[in-house]
């Protein structure tokens, strides 16, 4: 981990050396300080000539101007671009996580929540920019003060030194056994904070099915549960950090008494001179400030470690659909696709989803499928595009194992309209462009006018430049729904996936896009799932998906005349309709 940890300074070497160098000046500036006013103290000040005096003080004083003067430039660029430093590591972390989440398939999405992913990504990550910039400055600094301070101090008498040496050894034994503790605390306050954020998330997500219901004190308890758990362990880390600081101040105390108690016992004896108790004193304050440093250090350390530790448990799920070795880049597909043996489910332990399904789509062609609800109509699709991974068998496009043709160029050739469909909160022509980034705005309109939206648009105050709002909560589901066929019009690939395409249109628009998509479709792949069974009729060929396997295939003729599972669909709806 600490490793893994270290591997995000390489890009930043020249900056983080400096920043330790500056560190180093800073340090060696700060041990000289008390040895000068000790001199001052010991030997100048006790000289009996006062123009002699005022003369060694201000070369002296200018000495220390000086160094000040160098000081403040270190400081500064240690506290500026020592933590500049720090944020662009902690970007670069964020970056890399999001990067990784983008690669993990669907499976990986079913099983974890979009709020807990988020407070990973962005406030696990927050301590990351203060332990990245001030725990190697800390830990260098505190090496050298103490290392300094105490070859000064046993120069002065080292039974004093081996005395506060013994205090600090019992300092640090105390600090190791709460550094335990406290990592596991630190460790709970991220998981529980995930879990609040888990709430927010979806607790504001459905705030109309919320509202609708009348159920916001519901969902008040569920966020007071998770707000109270997570309150509970915050304060079971300030109680250990109460703890933790007030036994190390206590100790620090002991310095103090330590020195004092035995300079007057050396004194008395006529092993020390009483000037030296006062070089002591100002060493004991230079002393601990590395002390207090490396403290809070363990504090900053297990924040931060627990932060990068949370992000690295997602880094270490690997991707189960990657790009095999042999994998080829691909043009345009005509569209020829073939399942051979295909059995599929979601877990190892559910049971199949699909069995031993074989089938072959032509290019040009358009099928259909349709079947109950939960029957797989929808995973069936996404095992095209590999969003879900087959267990057996394979899936063959123009006869290339689609495993073999990488997953960017396979995507590209597959247009997908949804059955939920998502609008981002950016523009009209934003979210229709993301089917073709770069594309001019006269091929943006022209898909819109074949998704029968570019009317409406023209309405509004800003045209193609209105913001949709969240989730396109300013717009009904209908328009929604030709936005994003509007998407795949301007993507124009030569296999479609219609995902109850034309599910949330109104009878009149349905008529509109239907001729649209009928247009479109032609001399391309298309495979349509449907709930209105009278939308598929023209379909080349229907096939009916239950029951683990294709149950029924055919025109809607030849299924009508089999009077099976499809007829029965197909009456049914036209009775209720």
């Amino acid at each position: 981990m600490f490793k893994r940890f270290i591997a995000y300074y390489k890009p930043y070497i020249y900056t983080f050396s400096f920043d330790m160098f500056c560190a180093m000046i800073i340090s060696i500036i700060d041990i000289s300080v008390p040895l000068i006013i000790s001199f001052f103290v010991k030997q100048v000040f006790t000289m009996p000539n006062k123009d002699l005096i005022f003369e060694v003080v201000s070369k002296y004083c200018l000495l220390l101007l000086l160094l000040y003067f160098i000081r403040m430039l270190a400081t500064f660029y240690v506290t500026s671009y020592g933590h500049i430093m720090g944020s662009k590591m902690e970007a670069n972390m964020r970056s890399e996580l999001f990067e990784h989440l983008e690669k993990l398939s669907f499976s990986y999405y079913d099983k974890n929540n979009t709020g807990t992913m988020m407070s990973r990504i962005v406030s696990d990550l927050f301590d990351v920019t203060e332990l990245a910039h001030h725990g190697p400055e800390d830990i260098f600094i505190s090496i050298i003060k103490l290392t300094g301070s105490f070859i000064i101090l046993m120069s002065i008498n080292l039974n004093i030194t081996l005395i506060l040496l013994a205090v600090v050894i019992l300092m640090g034994f105390f600090s190791y056994k709460m550094n335990v503790r406290m990592k596991r605390i630190f460790f709970d306050n991220r998981e529980k904070i995930g879990s609040v954020n888990a709430i927010l998330q979806d607790s504001l997500s459905g705030i109309r099915v919320v509202k609708s219901f009348s159920n916001e004190n519901i969902e008040l308890e569920k966020f007071e549960a998770g707000n109270q758990k997570f309150l509970e362990s915050k304060k079971a880390s300030y109680l250990n950090m109460g703890y933790y600081h007030s036994v190390n101040g206590f100790f620090q105390g002991l310095l103090y008494l330590s020195v004092f108690f035995f300079s007057a016992y050396f004194i008395k004896n006529g092993n020390m001179e009483g000037s030296d108790v006062l070089t002591y004193v100002l060493y004991i304050n230079m002393f601990l400030e590395p002390i207090n440093k490396l403290i809070n250090f363990t504090e900053l350390f297990q924040k931060g470690m627990t932060g990068f530790l949370r992000m690295t448990e997602i880094l270490d799920v690997h991707p189960d659909i990657v790009d095999s070795k042999d994998a080829k880049e691909v043009n345009i597909l005509k569209g020829d696709i073939e399942f051979k043996d295909i059995q599929f489910k979601y877990d190892e332990d559910e049971a199949h989803v699909f069995k031993d399904i074989n089938l072959k789509i032509q290019n040009g062609k358009t099928v259909a499928i349709v079947g109950p609800s939960g029957s797989g109509k929808t995973t069936f699709c996404s095992l095209i595009p590999r969003f879900y991974e087959t267990h057996h068998g394979k899936i063959t496009i123009d006869g290339i194992d689609i495993k073999n043709i990488k997953l960017k160029s396979l995507r590209h050739n597959i247009g997908i309209v949804q059955q939920d469909v998502y609008i981002f909160n950016s523009t009209i022509r934003e979210n229709i462009a993301y089917g073709k980034p770069g594309a001019t705005f006269e091929e943006i309109v022209e898909a819109a006018k074949k998704a029968n939206i570019h009317d409406y648009i023209m309405t509004l105050e800003d045209n193609y430049d209105t913001m949709v709002g969240e989730r396109g909560v300013r717009f009904s589901g209908g328009q929604k729904q030709r936005i994003s066929i509007a998407r795949v019009f301007l993507k124009n690939p030569p296999i479609l996936i219609l995902d109850e395409a034309t599910s949330a249109l109104d009878n009149e628009s349905e008529a509109f896009i239907q001729k649209s998509l009928d247009e479109l479709s032609k001399n391309r792949t298309t495979i349509v799932i449907a709930h209105r069974l009278s939308t598929i009729k023209n379909a080349d060929e229907i096939m009916v998906l239950e029951d683990e396997n294709i149950k029924e295939r055919g025109t809607h003729e030849e299924l009508m005349d089999m009077n099976g599972s499809y007829a029965h669909l197909y009456n049914l709806q036209f009775a209720v309709s």
